[in-house]
């Protein structure tokens, strides 16, 4: 650990050295809240910054960024995997990130695979970020954000709350005032929605009558004798205790009859964050609703909105944020009756389906995750294709269980992508790529032969 902290605090020295500083990416909640945190510190040392986001970091991009020629350039939540080219193409270059590593580390590499620790459980960018930002200064509010992305990275998954060193930063943040811990539902929109909408929208479990059913969602409530409102919707926050316990275990009773797996079930119930500086009834008040919404302005094209969100704008940024948000879960129910209605195909050693453009891109490896978790059996990976721009995105995605048997996607892709003349990585747990079209076969057989492997060789 202290190891760790030495090269965090290395790492703040040299960016505090700066009068101006490049910021450079990943887009998603985890990249978003990762940039924010350094470009806040930066802020408070009077730095100078810019930020660029990036969907994957590849060739094409690092010769765009030395064009670029910054002062000073840092990394945040991706450059692990192209670590010595970033280090033989830029001066003094700063990654904070938590992928996998390839290639030899540097003076200001700061990732927590070179420290012995996970980076897919035990810290997210946004952590990474933040120990540097709070070694630059006591930037301890920080600590909100950090915890937004790393459940933005579903870190909580594996025991229903953060660890390791994601759970320094929380016990900062509760210690300092800025965040608060208790046990509740996981669903979406507790602070914000009226509670048969909250269940109608449910995708993580999928819930057999409710999820995607207005109708049902109220049926549901009204047997159980929940008024719907009072003087406005009622939402989750606004229930009485017996309330809650009341539809919980009607909840669960019903997965069970539908015969969904106990992990799933364990799913619904779990720790959750409170950021206190935010305004109750908000989607930023709850860090896993606010880590939703910056997915939704990173996967619809519009980084910036959430960038300025967690740089602490209310106003345009924070409404056109909610109307992306809106979009995003329509998508995302949708998507997931897409695949249940189009099937899964299976390989002896994953499962796979192709979305061509019935699913975005960019939100295609969320759908794969909420179809592993709720429709299909943990016992082998899921792989989604969806069309993209520059080819044929793939993203995968396992289980904890699975990644103790020895899988690990972030090897797997980044070989089996290679191979047809695309690129990828990631995690062990999850992970993405970008192939030519028409070579999705030839990557499938690939990527199953190298998973067959890596379990046969637990």
């Amino acid at each position: 650990m202290q190891s760790f902290l030495d090269v965090a605090e290395r790492c703040a020295e040299r960016i505090k050295r700066s009068s101006e500083v490049l910021v450079v990416s990943h887009i998603d909640a985890d990249g978003l809240t990762s940039a924010s945190i350094i470009c806040k510190a930066l802020e408070r040392c009077g730095i100078d910054y810019s930020v660029r986001f990036v969907k994957q970091l590849e060739e094409r991009v690092l010769e765009e960024l030395k064009d670029e020629n910054p002062e000073t350039i840092v990394f945040t939540d991706l450059g692990s995997g192209m670590a010595s080219e970033i280090s033989s193409g830029f001066e003094e270059p700063v990654i904070l990130d938590h992928h996998q590593v390839k290639g030899e580390a540097f003076r200001y590499h700061l990732n927590p695979h070179l420290f012995g620790f996970n980076g897919s459980t035990d810290i997210s960018g946004a952590g990474v970020a933040y120990f540097v930002a709070t070694c630059m200064s006591e930037n301890y509010d920080l600590s909100a954000l950090a915890v937004v992305g790393a459940l933005g990275d579903l870190q909580h998954v594996k025991e229903g709350r953060l660890r390791a060193l994601n759970r320094i930063i929380v016990d900062e943040g509760v210690e300092k005032g800025f965040l608060e811990v208790k046990r509740d539902i996981l669903l979406f929109g507790k602070q914000t929605r009226p509670v048969f909408k909250m269940l109608e929208f449910s995708s993580d479990p999928f819930i057999p009558g409710i999820t995607g059913s207005e109708r049902g969602a109220i049926e549901f409530l009204t047997s159980l004798g929940i008024p719907l409102k009072d003087d406005r919707w009622r939402r989750w926050i606004d229930l009485r205790e017996e309330e809650k316990r009341k539809i919980v275990s009607a909840l669960i009773e019903r997965l069970i009859s539908f015969g969904e797996s106990p992990k799933a079930i364990e799913r619904l119930f779990g720790e959750v964050y409170i950021l206190l500086r935010e305004e109750e009834g908000t989607e930023l008040r709850d860090a896993m609703e606010f880590s939703t919404l910056l997915n939704a302005t990173a996967r619809y094209d519009e980084a910036e909105i959430g960038l300025r969100v967690c740089m602490g704008d209310r106003g345009d940024a924070l409404r056109r944020a909610r109307t992306l948000l809106n979009e995003h879960r329509r998508n995302l129910v949708n998507g997931l009756k897409f695949v249940i209605e189009g099937g899964i195909q299976e390989m002896e050693n994953l499962r796979y389906f192709h979305a061509g453009e019935a699913i975005r891109d960019t939100i295609v490896g969320i759908v794969a995750g909420m179809t592993l978790n709720s429709h299909v059996k943990g016992d082998k990976p899921i792989v989604a294709f969806a069309e993209s721009e520059e080819g044929i995105k793939v993203s995968a995605r396992g289980t904890m269980e699975l990644v103790s048997r020895g899988l690990n996607l972030g090897e797997a892709m980044k070989i089996a992508s290679q191979a047809v003349g695309g690129t990828g990585g990631g995690h062990d747990i999850a992970a993405g790529a970008l192939i030519p079209r028409g070579r999705e076969r030839e990557f499938l057989e690939n990527l199953n032969r190298i998973i067959g492997r890596q379990m046969r060789d637990e």
